[in-house]
């Protein structure tokens, strides 16, 4: 059984229901069907019949929730809770209240279908929330981050994404996983912030893909061998995130700062990092901005042949997840199942 038959599977047992905010698109659509037909979870599916047999005409709807927020009966409960959810907040352009009633609520998310499923999320009547394959991701999280909020105790909302390594597998990854981290979300992250995503990236290797976690906190550096003073300073940013993580973490496998080769590759390792745990046989990858981390992903996804699913989101609430906008329906199918396990 692949890694992508197990995911499903035990998501199949959670018997969680999932919000999918786009039915305005083919994949999405065709994923919705997919998904339930396949028992992997129950969906609410928002968009109109019109709009769904614009763009996939042919495809069997049977099962799917299919949620018109302008006929919605609920839609008043959810204007309700993003009222009570923003009150008080002032919309920085005007410099007026963002809603000025219950009224100005609901006129706003019967538009914004993002923002509806996020609270369809935050009223329980949904486990859990997928968004992205036609918004942005500023748009995706903004919903997550005004009404779902961030769970208890956590700083730092963040993403990973899980690859997968192609059928052929990978020497340098055994395991075919791989979690890199953060892609999509933080864009120059603190040190304090690079240590809150390298323990909140090893939680979900553990929980969601099944692996125990070696953490690799990445540079153009290996071991104080390069340094970059004059410019962004970030290998002493590295340094800082390895031993704040260590600090925080103590039992976690966590090492750096190293270069690719060095984390992944056992020879390189030994040569570069003698005596350290991570280098060369590391499975969880901390990037030290979203410029390395997102083009990283993309490399390795495209050239590579690995499957990205993600990016998942870490840190709030509730199950909130993002997709990218080149996602195929096989992506969307395999974060929901992801989406799903966090519930």
């Amino acid at each position: 059984m692949t890694f992508i038959n197990e995911l499903e599977k035990k998501a199949a047992s959670a018997g969680k229901t999932i919000v999918l905010c786009e039915g305005e698109d083919k994949r999405v659509v065709e994923a919705a069907s997919k998904i339930v037909k396949n028992g992997i979870a129950k969906i609410i599916l928002l968009g109109t019949e019109e709009e769904v047999k614009s763009v996939a005409p042919d495809v069997d709807l049977s099962g799917v929730k299919l949620v018109d927020p302008s006929t919605d009966p609920n839609a008043d409960k959810y204007a309700e809770i993003l009222f009570k959810a923003r009150e008080g907040k002032i919309n920085k352009k005007t410099g007026a209240p963002e809603y000025a009633d219950v009224a100005a609520a609901k006129a706003y998310i019967l538009k914004d279908r993002t923002m509806y499923g996020a609270l369809i999320l935050k009223a329980d009547d949904a486990d859990g929330f997928v968004s992205g394959a036609c918004h942005s991701t500023a748009n995706t999280l903004r919903p997550g981050l005004q009404v779902i909020k961030t769970a208890p105790g956590i700083k730092t909302v963040s993403s990973s994404f899980i690859m997968v390594a192609p059928e052929i597998g990978n020497k340098y990854v055994p395991e075919g996983i791989a979690l890199f981290a953060d892609c999509a979300i933080n864009i120059e992250p603190s040190a304090e912030e690079l240590c809150d995503i390298a323990i909140a990236t090893a939680d979900t290797a553990k929980k969601i893909a099944g692996i125990e976690p070696r953490v690799a906190m990445l540079s153009f550096s290996t071991k104080g061998s390069g340094n970059d003073d004059k410019y962004l300073k970030s290998v002493p940013k590295m340094q800082q995130a390895v031993e704040l993580a260590k600090t925080a973490a103590p039992d976690l496998v966590l090492d750096g700062e190293f270069q690719f080769d060095a984390a992944v590759a056992p020879e390189v390792g030994e040569l570069k990092a003698p005596g350290s745990k991570v280098a060369g046989h590391a499975n969880v990858f901390v990037f030290p901005n979203i410029n390395a981390g997102n083009i990283g992903y993309k490399i390795c996804q495209r050239m590579g042949g690995w499957m990205a699913i993600g990016p998942i989101c870490q840190g709030f609430a509730k199950p909130l997840n993002d997709l990218s906008r080149g996602c195929s329906v096989e992506d969307i199918v395999a974060t929901v199942a992801v989406t799903a396990l966090q519930a």
